[in-house]
């Protein structure tokens, strides 16, 4: 792709971004989204394949069909109380269609079924996009309408995601399809706590993304898109992939890497709540995901391919790392031991 146009792309992006979060009216936050879904699309669709084609239009139809629920959901609420406040939400009808409007737009079960096929039809870089920086739109819409959603409704649908995003990624051999399970699960993770501790939603959205990044970016260093290649991928750059194991492990939420804290602090808020239960079954359903984390992980640096002649060794590449993916790394595995800075941040 021409790298003007690559630039006016990414610039829209932000551009998108920035509106939604920063508006306080429906319209405006309409508006950034409709500009990051036109963004995102040409980025998707760049290497003209049939199914990064498909890709792109699964993805223009969900989200054209969830920001038109955005719309009629904050027409409905102006209609009843005549206010177009994001904030000021309280007709349940219309938090009702908000909340089925945002679950498309992320990708939480029940409207889940977009979302492994556009990242697995998109490249690496804009497989990256699509799980962190688009998230970002509809997780702020939810954290400025969190006072009037319905806990019910959400942790139901928080629940079903981690249970699907597990069940589903169980035996996939595609890494864009796992990690695309991956990103399901933790956004139930994000869904269960909105109502009660809206920040604790953020913090686990910004590890998240942090993570999802490191991986991404380490996959695109060593061009490694399938199980069978990742494991012979080991010996290009033989360190990156030991951090790329870690980061795995860091994204399963293992203690003491650094995704271990959110899970911790929201089994403890869900606990404060009175919701014991609810935290222990979605902590049995992100065993499910831990374990094709683990298999990925084994895959990445422990198992050694059988010796045929299918699987060429490749040669070790002597260019240095990425200064972004070294940081990136150090913070998705070593940050819980400053967990208490970090609360009082956020």
């Amino acid at each position: 792709m021409n790298p003007q146009a690559n630039l006016i792309f990414i610039i829209s992006l932000l551009l998108g971004t920035t509106i939604t979060i920063s508006s306080n009216h429906w319209i405006m936050a309409w508006t950034g989204l409709e500009i990051n879904t036109l963004a995102i699309l040409p980025l998707i669709s760049k290497s003209h394949h049939p199914r990064a084609i498909e890709a792109a239009t699964k993805y223009f139809l969900t989200q054209s069909a969830a920001s038109a629920l955005v719309l009629f959901s904050s027409m409905t609420n102006a209609w009843h109380t005549g206010q177009w406040d994001i904030t000021q939400l309280t007709h349940p009808t219309s938090s009702l269609i908000l909340t089925s409007a945002i679950a498309m737009k992320l990708g939480l079960v029940p409207f889940h079924f977009w979302f492994p096929e556009v990242l697995q039809g998109s490249p690496l870089t804009t497989g990256l996009l699509l799980s962190t920086i688009m998230k970002l739109p509809p997780i702020a819409l939810l954290y400025m309408t969190s006072h009037s959603l319905n806990p019910t409704l959400l942790t139901t649908l928080a629940i079903l995601s981690t249970a699907l995003g597990g069940w589903m990624g169980l035996n996939q051999t595609q890494i864009r399809k796992v990690l695309a399970f991956s990103s399901i699960s933790h956004l139930g993770w994000m869904a269960i706590i909105i109502v009660y501790n809206p920040k604790l939603t953020l913090l686990n959205f910004y590890l998240y993304a942090m993570m999802t990044a490191t991986i991404f970016l380490t996959l695109n260093t060593i061009k490694v898109l399938k199980l069978s290649t990742l494991m012979t991928a080991w010996t290009k750059i033989p360190s990156l992939n030991a951090m790329l194991l870690l980061t795995f492990l860091s994204l399963a939420g293992l203690p003491p890497l650094t995704g271990f804290l959110p899970k911790w602090l929201i089994i403890q808020e869900l606990t404060k709540q009175d919701m014991a239960p609810a935290a222990t079954l979605i902590s049995l359903l992100s065993l499910l995901s831990l374990f094709f984390y683990l298999r990925l992980a084994y895959c990445t640096t422990i198992t050694l391919p059988p010796h045929t002649t299918n699987h060429m060794k490749q040669w070790r590449t002597n260019k240095s790392t990425s200064t972004m993916i070294a940081i990136l790394t150090t913070m998705s595995i070593m940050l819980l031991p400053i967990s208490p800075m970090i609360l009082t941040i956020v």
